[in-house]
């Protein structure tokens, strides 16, 4: 038992970037141990071979669905987007040619609370921004929870977890058991499945990338890579969120802390990796593997 719950760990390890120490072979056993018997698999030496023979992308979905859990909700901390709406969007705002839209990255987005929120913020200072166009683009490893998200359908508790009922009347209409989203908030949100091991290249650059409570699950290698890559993903003077209690011990040299939060950074104009300039074009990214860890935490 104990080579094969290794030899998942190693697994999980290397399509995730989550690191599971040899005290949680509990967290497997009761997350994973059922899709065993729904599986009619031998046990889980059995269900490894299956992942590791790449022939069943939905089971490998399953198995990173069963070990995370989606701690997520509506404006999480607060603290972050009242420094998006007072001190970031402004400066990016003021920043773009009024053409252009503000384009933001809600990565490892789970059931879609944090895009939500966001676009429920700009909606609120919509008079602020004089028609400026929002693009958020929120991605997920996980197709359950994106599936959640794009529907935009929350129950009682979901939405009274972080909103007034004053942005409940606002941004929600009643359905028989649950509430939905309004389109005006939805419809500025585009979903997609995207692992953060992989190449981003295909997203395109950000404003704002809010990317929280992520990096911690990582190793010291892959979160080094990962935030390199976000930083790349960032135009000049673009501003990069991470979790407040996130501490970066050697961030890249173009990212440059924000005074007005723990977890904000920002990109500075000049951009030296692979004599890249400040024209917000990063060079191609190489795909370093195959998964994303996702704002998770274990229990």
């Amino acid at each position: 038992m104990f080579a094969a719950y290794n030899q998942f760990c190693s697994y999980l390890h290397r399509v995730s970037g989550i690191v599971i120490g040899v005290d949680k072979k509990y967290l497997v056993e009761s997350r994973v141990i059922p899709i065993v018997h729904r599986e009619n698999l031998s046990g889980l030496g059995q269900l490894v071979s299956l992942l590791e023979s790449g022939r069943h992308p939905s089971l490998e979905q399953d198995v990173i669905h069963a070990m995370t859990i989606n701690e997520t909700y509506f404006f999480r901390d607060k603290a972050p987007f009242d420094v998006l709406a007072e001190r970031v969007f402004p400066a990016i705002h003021q920043l773009l040619p009024s053409a252009d839209p503000i384009r933001i990255w809600s990565a490892a987005c789970s059931t879609g609370q944090e895009p939500h929120s966001l676009s429920m913020l700009i909606d609120e200072r919509q008079q602020a921004f004089k028609g400026r166009r929002f693009e958020i683009v929120a991605t997920d490893v996980s197709q359950a929870v994106l599936h959640k998200a794009k529907q935009g359908e929350y129950s009682d508790f979901e939405v009274e977890r972080g909103l007034a009922t004053d942005r409940i009347r606002r941004h929600f209409k009643r359905c028989s058991k649950s509430w939905k989203l309004n389109s005006a908030i939805a419809d500025r949100i585009e979903f997609r499945p995207l692992n953060l091991l992989d190449d981003y290249a295909p997203l395109g650059q950000f404003d704002l990338i809010l990317c929280r409570n992520v990096l911690i699950y990582f190793d010291g290698a892959q979160k080094a890579d990962v935030l390199r890559r976000l930083t790349l993903c960032l135009r000049p003077e673009g501003f990069l969120m991470l979790g407040a209690s996130e501490s970066i011990l050697a961030p890249p040299a173009e990212l440059v802390k924000d005074a007005a939060f723990n977890g904000c950074y920002r990109r500075s104009r000049s951009v030296t990796e692979h004599g890249v300039i400040a024209d917000g074009v990063a060079p191609k990214r190489s795909v370093m593997a195959s998964a994303g860890a996702q704002k998770r935490k274990f229990q």
